[in-house]
């Protein structure tokens, strides 16, 4: 399950995209929301566990999708903090080795 649906988000992570706010949105909106979730719950503020049903191996596998698609190393103590789709977005963006 983890393997399958760790492909599902990096094959979505590879679209042309702005930058994080957008790369997120095409994880979650593309990757996820295809067999996972409902887009309509996809937003900014959105929680992975409460508000998006993912648990704790999908926020990881999310969180490694990041740092692979991003060329950053994300941190245990900062990846725990990684809690909701603003707080990937905020993480990125003030990480100037992001790609």
């Amino acid at each position: 399950m983890l393997s399958s649906f760790r492909g599902l988000v990096l094959r979505h992570l590879r679209l042309p995209v702005a930058g994080p706010e957008a790369a997120l949105g095409n994880i979650l909106t593309r990757g996820f929301a295809s067999g996972f979730l409902d887009e309509a719950k996809v937003t900014p503020a959105a929680h992975f566990e409460k508000d998006l049903g993912l648990d704790s191996l999908d926020t990881v596998e999310l969180v490694m999708a990041l740092e692979e698609e991003f060329g950053v190393e994300i941190p245990d103590a900062e990846a725990d903090k990684i809690a909701s789709v603003k707080d990937a977005v905020q993480y990125l963006m003030s990480n100037p080795l992001a790609k």
